[in-house]
């Protein structure tokens, strides 16, 4: 792969401690929402306890940096990642990042150095969590395992996932995510999901998020259609917000679902489409709230 180098990757991969402070802290997103809910935003909460006085920028596109807006310690450098663009374009975005000088660069696993394979700092402040192999022989969740490495490499005790949206949307009874990022093998079928409406709006107020493409919206009206719900199409961030101050939320194995299980909000996950149960367990909702999941198709 061009820009790459394997030796450098073999020494980075390497567990070492961070035994030296920095002014600056620019860590790297995961790209999709949900990952940056369940994975980045442990690391940034460990880092803001053991680099009280640093700054923390969140490296990647506006829509994820919504997720901690609200928070002063958090800014923002902008980087758009082309997940649909050939492999020297997703290249030359980490090829051309300028980060602030001898920053510390934490990198969660993010496709913007295509997994820590692309140099983007100086290799003595750049610090990897390998998310696919570290603590390999554990069947902890993702966040779990971000936290564990937080502890070992910084000694930040204690991290754990959080969002900080700059969003006044009101919650509602529930709240709902019929959204799958396209990969169709998430849902279940158009009965299912219209039943899952109308039981919730038997139950009180509903706001279900239409999503983002004509595909899920045109769903998400099937499934709405002639209920008593609040259709939702704001940013992510705003309907996170909405999720946090909801008395429960209902949804695939989406971002939705993170950011209940951070806030602490009752949730249902129907988790169906899992390649292999490794993946299910790594990529299940972790908090502090009532979490149930639901791997089959129910009666």
């Amino acid at each position: 792969m061009p820009g790459c180098d394997f030796w450098r990757f073999q020494r980075v991969r390497q567990l070492r401690p961070c035994i030296f402070d920095a002014a600056d802290i620019a860590v790297l997103s995961r790209v999709t929402l949900g990952a940056d809910v369940a994975v980045t935003s442990v690391i940034i909460d460990g880092l803001k306890r053991r680099f009280p006085q640093a700054r923390i920028w969140f490296v990647g596109p506006r829509k994820n940096y919504e997720l901690f807006a609200a928070d002063e310690r958090v800014g923002h450098i902008p980087l758009e990642y082309p997940r649909r663009g050939s492999i020297q374009e997703r290249i030359s975005v980490a090829q051309s990042l300028v980060l602030p000088e001898e920053a510390l660069v934490i990198d969660p696993d993010s496709r913007i150095t295509q997994l820590g394979l692309v140099p983007v700092s100086k290799e003595r402040n750049y610090f990897l969590f390998e998310s696919r192999s570290f603590d390999e022989q554990s069947s902890d969740p993702l966040p779990v395992l971000a936290a564990r490495w937080c502890e070992q490499i910084f000694g930040a005790k204690d991290a754990r996932a959080y969002i900080a949206p700059a969003s006044t949307v009101p919650g509602a009874n529930t709240a709902i995510s019929l959204g799958v990022g396209g990969n169709e093998a998430k849902r279940l079928d158009a009965a299912f999901e219209r039943q899952l409406v109308t039981e919730a709006a038997a139950q009180g107020s509903v706001l279900i998020d239409r999503g983002a493409s004509d595909e899920e919206m045109n769903r998400v009206d099937r499934a709405a259609e002639g209920l008593p719900v609040t259709a939702f199409t704001g940013s992510f961030a705003d309907f996170a917000g909405a999720i946090s101050r909801s008395g429960c939320y209902v949804g695939y194995d989406s971002a939705g679902q993170h950011v209940a299980a951070c806030c602490g909000v009752p949730l249902t996950v129907y988790f169906t489409g899992a390649v292999n149960q490794r993946f299910r367990q790594r990529w299940r909702p972790h908090g502090p709230g009532p979490i149930q999941v639901v791997s089959e198709l129910p009666a």
